[in-house]
């Protein structure tokens, strides 16, 4: 076994580097939004400060610990090793500057955002051609495969739709900015998150759940479907013809479906009777994403032109699917993968501690629940216009990240 696993051994250094930067990028993005609680309460979030904020939080926060956590699990997962260490770290410099500079000129020179974008989108193009030699050498291709690489393909979009918003910002319109606005959502928060939590969560939770014997047999369904409602969708962005959206909101809900049934199925067979709690939270997510799919449909049919609506179902949906997943996974990763990589070699040969002695699972529910609450605080607040709440609710935000993040942080010391 030792070769093997030397063989997808990865430098800790490297994802860690993202996920520490990850968790700064958070906490900084929390205290934006409280600080520029008056915007949200007024109803005007396309403002130079929240934009800064929503970009520290996505590039910062969740594409940063995805990167991270891809470092360490497209070895293990694919059984390859990573294509370039080296590249790694040069690509983490470079993404982060990017990152950095992007979501200061849009908070203070938007005009100027276009040259963070550019650093950015190099970063993150040097990110998509790690993955794809990295990948390209699996001997075996299989489901998650393929939801990784087309999540990685949308991410690709992304960036592209995202960098001419930047120069539309700066050269005036050259193309409809409503169309590619909305483009770059659905790329981004539909296609890339989505896609890529698909793709590890038939990894993930097997193995939090210590289950045998599962099928997958909706895997692929799930998959095509998923494909084939965003593509109707961004089709329906482009024809300015909104009436058909919700074949395509529909689609994406039958396909998210299918996937949940194959996690309920997975979770059906599991030998360990008893979820710890961050897993837990992370299931809690797919369930609360199967939901939101289920209300953006509705309001697709019966509420297609209510913006303040759409503004609280993007926010619903980046936070209590995408970014709740991240913080359920995330806090059963990092021990297990600081354990492997710090303490695997040692077993037999002295005592070591146990992966769940380097972390504080207990605390995990007070801080689940205050994100839980903190997020539906601020998304209601918002929707009624109260200062008041939205600072209240915003502030048990930034409380609970920066705990959270200091339990993560902490784990990497011991």
């Amino acid at each position: 076994m030792k070769p093997h696993f030397s063989q997808t051994k990865i430098n800790v250094k490297l994802p860690f580097s993202f996920i520490l930067f990850g968790l700064i990028a958070f906490i900084f993005s929390q205290w934006i939004f409280f600080q520029n609680a008056s915007q949200l309460a007024e109803g005007y979030f396309r403002t130079p400060e929240l934009w800064m904020a929503f970009h520290l939080l996505i590039l910062g926060w969740a594409v940063m610990i995805a990167m991270g956590a891809m470092y360490q699990m497209v070895p293990v997962t694919f059984l390859t090793p990573i294509w370039s260490e080296k590249f790694g770290f040069i690509q983490f410099g470079v993404t982060a500057t990017g990152i950095l500079s992007l979501s200061f000129l849009l908070g203070f020179h938007p005009a100027e955002a276009v040259y963070g974008g550019a650093i950015t989108i190099i970063g993150i193009c040097m990110f998509i051609l790690q993955m794809f030699m990295t990948i390209k050498k699996q001997k075996e291709k299989n489901m998650m495969t393929w939801l990784v690489f087309s999540a990685l393909l949308f991410f690709l979009l992304t960036l592209l739709a995202g960098f001419v918003l930047a120069w539309n910002i700066a050269n005036g319109q050259i193309l409809n900015h409503q169309s590619i606005f909305h483009s770059h959502l659905v790329f981004g928060i539909t296609g890339w998150f989505t896609l890529l939590i698909f793709g590890f969560s038939y990894k993930l939770v097997p193995m939090f759940s210590l289950s045998h014997g599962f099928s997958m047999k909706w895997s692929m369904k799930a998959f095509l479907l998923y494909i084939l409602g965003l593509l109707a969708l961004i089709f329906t962005f482009w024809i300015k013809m909104s009436i058909l959206q919700p074949i395509g909101w529909a689609v994406l809900f039958l396909a998210f479906t299918l996937f949940l049934l194959d996690m309920r199925e997975i979770l059906a067979k599991r030998s360990k009777k008893r979820l710890d709690r961050p897993f837990l939270f992370a299931i809690i997510a797919l369930h609360l994403g199967w939901f939101i799919h289920f209300l953006v449909v509705v309001v697709s049919i019966w509420a297609t032109s209510n913006v303040a609506l759409w503004s609280l179902l993007i926010y619903l949906y980046l936070m209590m699917w995408i970014i709740f997943s991240i913080l359920g996974y995330l806090y059963k990763i990092v021990p297990v993968l600081w354990w492997t990589l710090k303490y695997a070699d040692k077993v037999g040969k002295e005592k070591i501690p146990l992966i769940k002695d380097l972390i504080n699972e207990k605390a995990s529910f007070i801080l689940y629940i205050g994100f839980f609450i903190g997020t539906l605080g601020v998304a209601f607040s918002t929707l009624y216009q109260s200062l008041l709440l939205i600072q209240l609710f915003q502030g048990l935000l930034v409380l609970t990240s920066f705990v959270y993040s200091v339990f993560i942080a902490k784990v990497m010391t011991k």
